[in-house]
């Protein structure tokens, strides 16, 4: 039988979001696949902000959660295992589900599957001005 957590993120996303607040999640980043910034990893752990103003393209697939999204500025694609989220909340008020920090069914190792390719950035049209400055709204919560 599949693993069900997918599911329940999805779910748990979708509530979330339906009543306004900002989803965060919590991962565990010395799992293997985790690709985040380095420097916003603290204590083994990386909270991520899914709301959608903070990310591009957000993909809660069943093996891997995708998404591009800006750290000081720079765009970085990122990519979870689904194994590796320890923790699904609103950020406001802390509701939301934790999941066990337990070894899945591949041992510790990534899913089969390789990740999603991040999708190519687009060019801007010639209405649109690269924004500058203002800093990214993501921020990693202790």
């Amino acid at each position: 039988m599949s693993s069900n957590r997918p599911y329940l993120l999805r779910a748990i996303y979708d509530w979330i979001s339906d009543n306004n607040l900002t989803p965060y999640m919590l991962v565990d980043a010395s799992r293997q696949g985790v690709r985040v910034p380095p420097h916003v990893i603290k204590n083994g752990q990386v909270v991520l902000n899914l709301a959608m103003r903070a990310v591009a393209n957000l993909d809660l697939g069943n093996e891997w959660i995708s998404f591009q999204a800006r750290f000081s500025g720079v765009s970085h694609s990122i990519q979870i295992p689904v194994p590796a989220v320890l923790a699904l909340y609103a950020q406001e008020n802390g509701q939301g589900m934790m999941f066990p920090a337990e070894e899945d069914e591949h041992g510790g190792e990534p899913p089969s599957d390789t990740p999603p390719s991040p999708p190519e950035p687009e060019p801007p049209t010639d209405g649109d001005k690269p924004k500058r400055g203002g800093g990214s709204h993501l921020r990693v919560v202790k």
